[in-house]
């Protein structure tokens, strides 16, 4: 018996919609980043982008356990000398919500060409509103 090799022309992508009202992150995050890779189909490959497109709704309304909100800090850098740049969660939940949830899902992703390309197809939405009616995105229950 052989072993079937997915093709990149065999790929059928879904889309998908979150509700991330009273979800915790890191449990949301998980499960987004699983279906981005594409984990839960038949024909995964690791060498391959078979996952899914995923859209998130209501991110400034995810719950965050324990003191993380005062004590997680985000690092930037703007490649200048002296250019380091530090956030906290709750300063940035409250500026843009977003990039709590991305940063998230990204760090579950695997850290290549193929983990980028993996996260251009997820979109975050602070609020209840997004503009991908158009594919008509299934619900999926985290």
């Amino acid at each position: 018996m052989s072993t079937h090799v997915t093709k990149i022309s065999e790929i059928e992508r879904k889309h998908y919609v979150v509700d991330a009202e009273g979800k915790v992150l890191g449990r949301l995050a998980t499960v987004v980043a699983s279906v981005l890779r594409g984990k839960g189909k038949v024909n995964f490959s690791t060498h391959l982008d078979t996952g899914d497109f995923v859209v998130i709704v209501n991110a400034s309304k995810i719950v965050i356990t324990g003191k993380k909100l005062e004590t997680k800090t985000y690092f930037s850098h703007s490649g200048h000398p002296g250019g380091a740049r530090y956030i906290t969660m709750k300063k940035l939940m409250e500026i843009r919500p977003e990039d709590v949830v991305r940063r998230a899902v990204r760090g579950m992703l695997p850290k290549n060409k193929l983990g980028r390309a993996m996260l251009k197809k997820l979109r975050v939405y602070a609020g209840p509103q997004h503009p991908h009616e158009a594919q008509q995105p299934e619900v999926l229950e985290v």
